[in-house]
């Protein structure tokens, strides 16, 4: 089986002497969770951009579905991946239901109209978010979590294989935010969708995710089992923070310090059994 999306020595940089990302290689398999973290700068929304071909790579080569991604029109792409930016508060007056329709654009004949089959993918859509209850509300009225259902709801019902996210529990409370992770679970296990997610929470990546795309600061990168790639000097390798590792269940879970921390010399590392000074 190849990769949905398979990327090789990509590059890309915003002018020509700065350099992003560099040389990177990686291969998403269908049907998996992939988690993107590293700290700012390290050009994980950028690969974000490439990956649905918002911007073009300086060199290397990204395919989608065993195709390069120049070869795809936007329509073509728009029907292989769908993306999910930072949850924000729309300018027009549009309904739930009305933001979610629009997911069909690239599925519509020439005059434009919806079928059954784009009403269904909509409704569908909007079951499977919890978001029918509101679906004639303005999402200006909506809260941020509710607000961020109703965008995944909207990838979900432009019906591809992929979702791309850009930080999708950015500014969410500690419930929306699991209550988020929960529902792409639910897409990948359920409905077999391709989950790739930016994010700043290495916990709820550990949890979530089946494999991680770590990104450096300095252009390097790891990918692999989120349990392999995150280690406790790694994460304060990559992120320059001293940091506490400990066990939930059989997770492993991190927690950084700062120079205020509260009695942090005295925590003890529960990966360890010894004390992290």
């Amino acid at each position: 089986m190849s990769g949905i999306i398979e990327v090789e020595n990509l590059s890309f940089g915003y002018t020509p002497e700065e350099t992003i990302l560099k040389a990177l290689s990686f291969e998403v398999m269908p049907g998996t969770f992939v988690g993107i973290a590293g700290p700012n700068g390290a050009g994980k929304t950028t690969l974000l951009n490439l990956l649905c071909g918002l911007l073009t790579p300086k060199a290397g080569s990204i395919e989608i579905d065993t195709a390069h991604i120049e070869s795809y029109s936007i329509r073509k792409l728009a029907q292989k991946v769908s993306v999910v930016r930072h949850e924000f508060v729309p300018v027009f007056d549009f309904t739930v239901r009305e933001c979610v329709s629009m997911a069909r654009t690239p599925y519509l004949g020439t005059f434009g109209f919806e079928g059954k089959d784009d009403k269904k993918f909509v409704n569908d859509a909007l079951a499977i978010t919890d978001t029918a209850r509101f679906a004639h509300r303005p999402l200006a009225q909506l809260s941020g979590g509710e607000r961020q259902r109703v965008f995944i709801a909207r990838a979900l019902a432009q019906n591809t294989a992929i979702l791309l996210l850009d930080e999708p529990t950015s500014f969410l409370d500690l419930k929306h935010q699991v209550g988020i992770y929960d529902l792409l679970k639910t897409a990948q296990l359920e409905k077999g969708k391709t989950i790739v997610a930016v994010t700043h929470d290495i916990n709820l990546t550990i949890q979530y995710a089946d494999e991680v795309l770590l990104l450096g600061a300095d252009s390097s990168y790891q990918h692999g089992r989120a349990k392999d790639v995150f280690s406790l000097d790694q994460i304060e390798k990559v992120f320059g923070v001293r940091t506490f590792a400990g066990k939930v269940g059989g997770e492993n879970f991190f927690l950084p310090l700062g120079k205020f921390a509260k009695d942090s010399r005295q925590i003890t590392s529960k990966l360890d059994g010894g004390q992290q000074e």
